[in-house]
Order: structure tokens, then sequence, then C-alpha cells
């Protein structure tokens, strides 16, 4: 990956742990890294073949993989057995403007992002980031909101660890099956603008990305740093986790609502999840929810 500027998203983290006033500008858009429109699926139905939106409906539920683990994004609060977070909300907002009921199941990331889901789920609402590899086996709709990525430090290491280069040698902690995994090993293709990983950095994979962030609060010293998602490091750092943000942010991610290519026919149901966050989008109702679990902070649009 060549070397390019600092992503505009730097200020993302920078802006949610200050008292600055002006809120973090999400990724650019340019001719490179222009949102993608909703995709086609290929296979056309064979002759009585119900789409999987028609099948959807009949059964009045729709499953939503999630992960319970994953605030601010997705949470399983035991206390109330409630699920909270803005993926949820997202999900449930969209179940509403299908006309059916929304059910939750947590199966593991890296099967979710493999596809070829079997039928066990009908949709994942949980924050992917749109990949060239992902969208060999998923169909996305359009993204419904940006954030970029972000390495945090032990706080008792902020002062060895000042720089990207200071992470030569040291362990770096990801979700498996993430982008973020990805881009440490030097596999990730991603549009726009990438700042080359720190080499020779260990990697580390945990289930879900803030295991590592409760690693670390736990006391345990097996992660010198962790790349997450710039919302999830906030929201981390915002209720007491001892980790600090280190460098820029490394690259921008566009999130997208995603369906199994294997599950065809589905281009009706892929049309219809597409229109929705269109129109959410439009009538403001992802800003809301954005604007609620994110600080007042809307990552749902891009700065032209």
């Amino acid at each position: 990956m060549k070397r390019t500027r600092v992503l505009p998203v730097t200020c993302l983290v920078a802006t949610m742990l200050s008292a600055c006033a002006a809120p973090p500008p999400p990724p650019l858009a340019s001719s490179a890294t222009a949102a993608p429109q909703a995709e086609q699926p290929t296979a056309a139905p064979a002759a009585g073949q119900k789409d999987l939106l028609d099948i959807i409906k009949e059964r009045g539920v729709m499953r939503v993989s999630t992960d319970a683990n994953y605030a601010p994004q997705s949470y399983f609060d035991e206390k109330t057995k409630t699920w909270t977070g803005f993926d949820i909300d997202v999900a449930y907002e969209v179940g509403r403007r299908l006309g059916v009921k929304v059910e939750f199941v947590t199966p593991d990331w890296s099967a979710i992002t493999a596809g070829n889901w079997a039928g066990r789920w009908d949709v994942s609402i949980g924050s992917m980031t749109i990949t060239p590899e992902r969208q060999k086996v998923l169909d996305f709709t359009p993204p419904y909101y940006y954030t970029a990525a972000q390495f945090g430090v032990r706080a008792d290491l902020k002062d060895a660890i000042q720089d990207l280069s200071d992470l030569e040698g040291k362990t770096v902690c990801v979700g498996e099956s993430t982008v973020y995994e990805q881009y440490l090993n030097g596999t990730l293709e991603m549009e726009g603008e990438v700042i080359p990983p720190p080499k020779n950095a260990k990697v580390a994979t945990v289930k879900t990305d803030l295991e590592c962030i409760q690693s670390m609060q736990a006391g345990r010293k097996d992660y010198d740093a962790v790349l997450t998602a710039a919302n999830v490091l906030a929201d981390a750092i915002k209720k007491g986790a001892p980790v600090v943000t280190l460098g820029p942010t490394v690259f921008a991610d566009r999130v997208g609502i995603s369906i199994d290519k294997a599950a065809q026919p589905n281009a009706k149901f892929l049309a219809a999840l597409s229109k929705i966050v269109e129109d959410m989008h439009a009538d403001g109702t992802l800003s809301a929810i954005s604007k609620k679990y994110y600080d007042g902070f809307d990552l749902t649009k891009l700065t032209k």
C-alpha cells in the first residue's frame, strides 16, 4: 500500500475526546472514495422461487446478525435483558419500515463475513465495512454511516509509544476477520487513502475488538495496543478505559448493511434495504440515531 496524506478523519477521536465545539468531519468523498451504490445481484430467480424479502414478510420476522459486545454499536444488557446501540436502533427501524419484527442472533464475525449463511440469519446490520473482498460473497446497501480506524495504546505505555513507528515489534490486538486484522497483515483492499501499517507488529486476534480494550481494563498486559473503529475507542476512553489514542486515523470505513449472495433470489430484499437506507438518510433518522449514541456527532454523512 502506498503512503498517502493523513485522512481528514484524524480529528474524529480527538474531537470526541476533547471539549472542541466543532463536530468531527467524516471521511472526504472523492472520485476515488465516493459512496458505492446498491449492488445488483447477478442471479435471476427461477420460476416460482420466492425472493428472500417475501420469505421474511411471510415469516413476520427479520433475523439480524449482531454482536452482543460491541458498544456503542451493539450490546446486550444482561440486567435489563435488552439490546441497545446504534446498530440495534437501525435494525429495529429497518424492521419497522419493512413491517416485520426483528430477532437478533450472534454468530462469530468470521462466519458473517465469510458468506454462505445457509439461512441461519437474513441480514447483517452490524457495522460491516464494505470491501472488495467481502463483496465477492455479500451484497451491500449504500453506506449507512462512516467511521475510521484508530490505534489506541495502553495508558501506561503512552510515553514509550508515541508514534505509529513505535509499534514495530509490539503486540496489537484486533477482532478476528476484521478489516483491522487485514490492515495489519497487509492484505486490506480499501478504496481511498490508507496510511501504511507499522512494520513487524505482532497481531493478536480476539472475537471482537472490544475484548482487546476490556483485557486492558482488567489489568492484563497481553497487548500493547489495539486497532478498532474510532468511535468504539472514543466510547471506551470516555467510560474510563486505560487507553490513549495514537497517531492519526489510518483509513476510512464505509459501513453498509449486507446480505448473503448465496441466499438467492434476493434482489427485492436488497432493493428494499437500499431504499430504506436512502430514506433514512433523507429524512434524518440515521443522523438522529448517530447523535444519540455518538455524543451528538453525525457520522452518517461524508464531507464534500
